[in-house]
């Protein structure tokens, strides 16, 4: 898995909890413009500490930032299921931004970690009306699979990818 370079206008780092507030905001947006609604008592509590919620459960989470005005523009988190399986959560892109190889850069970043970390499978809750994403998702190999929904209120796919 190779993870291409970025270009020179945006740069990837780890989230702070300082970011909470600018990842909600992308990620309820991007969610309402497909009709979608945020859960902030079950699969979208996350939000509320990013650092504690990814970092101390093994996992990672990371954001796309804007250099010239500091904006955030992307995010990808992974959080560990068990020894062998990682989830990934929390992928978004600003629609600005989109079409230029961001979502494969974050996507690809996120496969390269997973591997790093050991793990060997990686497994995602997404929902049919992001047609953007699920065709990343099948371009890099992920594969429907039958398991139950943490976000059934959102997500009506689940997907596995083995690395």
């Amino acid at each position: 898995m190779v993870v291409k370079s970025l270009p020179p206008d945006v740069q990837l780092r780890p989230v702070t909890n300082a970011d909470c507030g600018a990842v909600t905001e992308l990620i309820v947006g991007i969610l309402g413009s497909y009709g979608l609604s945020p859960d902030h008592t079950t699969t979208d509590r996350d939000m509320a500490d990013l650092e504690g919620y990814y970092e101390k459960s093994g996992g990672c989470f990371d954001v796309l930032v804007e250099r010239n005005s500091g904006r955030l523009v992307g995010t990808v988190g992974l959080r560990p299921i068990d020894r062998t399986t990682v989830e990934l959560r929390k992928m978004y892109l600003d629609p600005a931004f989109r079409g230029r190889g961001l979502g494969r850069f974050l996507l690809d970043h996120a496969l390269a970690e997973a591997q790093r970390r050991g793990f060997k499978r990686v497994f995602l809750e997404t929902a049919t009306v992001l047609r953007e994403a699920l065709n990343l998702y099948r371009s890099a190999g992920f594969q429907p699979c039958k398991t139950e929904h943490a976000c059934a209120k959102r997500c009506d796919l689940t997907m596995e990818l083995t690395i």
